[in-house]
C-alpha cells in the first residue's frame, strides 16, 4: 500500500484555477467587501493587461 494520498482535482487543476481559489480563500479570509474586491480586481487586470503590451 501507497503511503501517498491521490492527488486532490486542485492538485491537478491549471495554474489559473489554483490562484483563483487561493484569491478567493485571501478575500473571504479578510471579509472583503465583493464590491471591494471587484474594484480592486478590475485595477489588478489593468495592470496586467498593460504589462502585456
Amino acid at each position: 500500500m501507497s503511503d501517498r494520498t491521490p492527488a486532490s482535482e486542485l492538485d491537478t487543476a491549471p495554474e489559473e484555477v489554483k490562484l483563483a481559489v487561493d484569491l478567493i480563500f485571501l478575500l473571504e479570509s479578510h471579509q472583503i467587501e465583493p464590491s471591494v474586491a471587484l474594484a480592486a480586481l478590475e485595477i489588478v487586470k489593468m495592470d496586467l493587461e498593460a504589462k502585456l503590451t
